[in-house]
């Protein structure tokens, strides 16, 4: 009997191959005859570079500059010619100095310098995961790193930092890596908002990353500018981008990959999904096994669990889901595709508890799942 084990990471507690690693434990120590598949998954935001190192690519890893300005050790994968590189190891909320919210000084210069390592490193095909940012910068940061030139009125580079772009009115585009142009780009994010308006990145997305209201105002406005001058630079084509679903993913990073990259959106977990190889695995497995931290409304919009239904269903293979906790009732968890779902707060109330011993709570299930497979499979060999 086959199963897929194919776990998003439990934030705060495990990594996705760590959650499944232990179901895989569970499952063995009631069920040894299981094969197991582990396929540790992401959605483009963090884990997205353990998924790709689970399914084979090579680790890599490089100093940048993070958010604010301070070196961090960030990793990207490679195979081939693709690399697949995550925003958040580079100029994520977690990488913060001191995990101090820099609402108008953050910067995704790092993530431009991680898109050259992996120019560097031969690659054609690069996978921009862009989740978990820490900046409202429109991108500028990383296209500076690339080789773009942002100056003010009296040709001065503007500093690093949403808030510094109220003062840009150039930017040269000449400049840049010439080895982008022979490049393809895929966004993987599942955000949808514009880079501008009530919609846009500063308004929905700035308080999460510490902007007070007047802070989101001068963040609009400075973004605002940016793009009237790339505009200058662009045409519509900038235009047409601005209002993309999607391009105010990550601070306006989303904005920068499709008007400067010409990058191409696509849902997190599809992509994550298609280089792990995850649909040509799922056919003839007896089930596949899920989750997340969390399974919450949040979850429905396209988070990795119910990609993995989904993909699951068109195969004909039922679909289990394990959680730290979920908001969901019964008839909406069935509705996203799950058969059942086992939350860890069911063994373990207390959430600080839960999130301390997750791993030993995910074996438990994993014991209960395994126990659950062979009583079936006892059953249908007794029928025969």
């Amino acid at each position: 009997m086959r199963v897929i084990l194919a776990p998003d990471k439990f934030k705060g507690s495990l990594s996705a191959p760590e959650a499944a690693r232990h179901l895989a434990a569970g499952l063995r120590s009631a069920n040894p005859a299981l094969d197991l598949e582990l396929v540790p998954l992401g959605d483009g935001g963090e884990g997205t570079v353990d998924a790709a190192t689970a399914a084979g690519f090579t680790r890599i890893t490089t100093t940048v500059e993070g958010p604010t300005g301070r070196p961090v050790e960030a990793d990207f994968a490679v195979r081939g010619a693709t690399a697949v590189i995550e925003m958040a190891a580079a100029s994520g909320l977690h990488v913060l100095d001191g995990g101090t919210p820099a609402p108008l000084t953050a910067s995704s210069f790092g993530t431009g310098q991680l898109v050259r390592a992996a120019l560097d490193a031969g690659c054609t095909e690069i996978v921009l995961g862009v989740g978990g940012s820490a900046c409202t910068d429109g991108g500028a940061g990383m296209l500076a790193a690339l080789g773009a030139k942002l100056l003010d009125g009296k040709d001065r580079p503007v500093p690093r930092g949403g808030g510094a772009l109220a003062a840009v009115s150039r930017i040269v585009l000449e400049t840049l890596d010439p080895r982008l142009a022979g490049t393809r780009f895929t966004l993987a994010s599942d955000v949808d908002n514009p880079l501008l308006g009530p919609d846009g990145t500063a308004a929905v997305f700035g308080p999460q990353k510490g902007a007070t209201r007047h802070q989101v105002e001068q963040l609009e406005s400075a973004l605002e500018r940016y793009f009237r001058v790339l505009s200058n630079e662009l045409g519509m084509h900038s235009v047409d981008a601005s209002n993309q679903p999607g391009s105010g993913a990550a601070g306006g990073v989303g904005f920068a990959a499709l008007a400067v990259l010409n990058a191409e959106r696509r849902p997190g977990i599809n992509v994550v999904m298609e280089l792990t190889a995850l649909e040509q695995r799922l056919p003839g497995a007896a089930i596949v096994v899920t989750g997340e931290g969390s399974l919450d409304h949040q979850s429905l919009r396209g988070k990795a669990p119910v990609g993995v239904a989904a993909a699951a269903e068109l195969a004909g293979v039922r679909t289990l889901a394990v959680c730290g906790r979920t908001t969901l009732d019964d008839s909406t968890l069935r509705g996203a595709g799950f058969d059942r779902t086992f939350a860890l707060t069911d063994l373990e109330p207390d959430t600080a508890r839960c999130m301390s011993h997750a791993g030993e709570l995910l074996e438990q299930i994993g014991a209960t799942i395994g126990m659950e497979l062979a009583a079936a499979r006892k059953e249908e060999t007794s029928l025969v």
